[in-house]
């Protein structure tokens, strides 16, 4: 049976990731936040309170951020609280499907120890499975760790991008445009997973430049 969070697996470790983009150091602020942006436009006329909600997610995300804390599900899960607007949210119970049935996400013994590690990685370059990493490396493999794991029975899209919004605010960059970001992402598609790497560096130098911030 088809499981792309194995897809994304295998890819992971074919991906050299040390290669995948320049590195890039903050701080880096743009004319504005566009995580907020985005989260401001997220509302729908059936529940308008949908992107305030996402908006109060990434104020604690970056608090979370300021404070250099380290990503983990629970960390993760408390920003999804938020998201949703739910008293207690949990790892998923059931194989999971995304794309219109099109990509299923199995489910075994050992998946959340993986996402576990899998998010442990995000942090610093010295870290152990981060060393040598450019942030915006991290940053991507982080998004696409939430994305193919699919950790939440709801709202994966929007925790994927809190998740590369706290990895790049640990170190002070902020974009000013998400967008080109928020595009399908496939879990078989190693091109697409050094692309999204290399996007994030180049937001962040045009960030950069309008903010008038100096990166390498």
């Amino acid at each position: 049976m088809r499981d792309d969070l194995q897809a994304w697996l295998t890819v992971r470790s074919q991906i050299a990731w040390e290669q995948a983009s320049a590195e890039l150091v903050g701080p880096v602020r743009g004319r504005c936040d566009g995580i907020d942006v985005v989260a401001g436009a997220g509302g729908t006329a059936g529940d308008a309170a949908r992107g305030e909600r996402l908006r109060a997610a990434w104020r604690a995300v970056r608090e979370d951020a300021s404070a250099q804390r380290f990503l983990d599900f629970e960390l993760l899960a408390g920003w999804q609280r938020l998201v949703l607007g739910l008293p207690d949210v949990s790892f998923r119970t059931l194989p999971a499907f995304a794309k219109g049935g099109r990509e299923r996400y199995g489910l075994h013994t050992d998946t959340r120890e993986r996402f576990e590690e899998c998010l442990a990685q995000a942090g610093d370059a010295g870290d152990a499975g981060a060393k040598g990493v450019p942030l915006p490396a991290r940053a991507a493999r982080a998004y696409l760790d939430v994305c193919f794991f699919h950790p939440f029975d709801d709202g994966n899209a929007r925790a994927a991008l809190l998740a590369m919004g706290f990895v790049l605010a640990r170190e002070e960059v902020f974009l000013d445009e998400v967008g080109p970001l928020r595009i399908p992402r496939y879990a078989d598609d190693p091109v697409g997973a050094v692309s999204l790497a290399r996007l994030i560096h180049v937001l962040a130098t045009a960030a950069a430049h309008r903010g008038q911030t100096r990166i390498p």
